[in-house]
């Protein structure tokens, strides 16, 4: 079985900076990922949303990779959001109690809802 590189396209709403992840989370992913954290944090968001929905797979360095990029988030006090996780690593995200320290949603857009509006 091929390694699908991961692929990441950054983009922005109002306070937040969307990571849309394609491919693999592995060790092969480290630079893409932060690359594209450096990318999402210039834009000084109060959010970052990691949005999983096109990931094929996690394995524990990808993990590992998450709990970095979460450690940056809470560093600068950024929440750091997920969207998109499989069943399969929703469960993972709560064993490793990843989900504990990120909000965990179905959608893109239940996560959006739960960014405040600008006042």
């Amino acid at each position: 079985m091929a390694v699908r590189q991961l692929e990441v396209h950054v983009r922005q709403k109002p306070r937040v900076a969307i990571v849309d992840l394609h491919g693999e989370i592995n060790s092969f992913a480290e630079a893409a990922l932060q690359q594209a954290y450096a990318e999402a944090e210039a834009w000084n968001p109060e959010v970052i949303l990691l949005n999983f929905e096109h990931v094929d797979y996690i394995n524990s360095t990808g993990i590992a990779l998450i709990v970095s990029m979460l450690a940056k988030a809470r560093a600068s006090r950024r929440r750091l959001l997920a969207s998109g996780l499989s069943e399969h690593y929703v469960e993972i995200f709560e064993i490793t109690r990843l989900a504990d320290f990120m909000s965990v949603f179905s959608t893109e857009a239940q996560a959006l809802r739960e960014v405040p509006a600008a006042t």
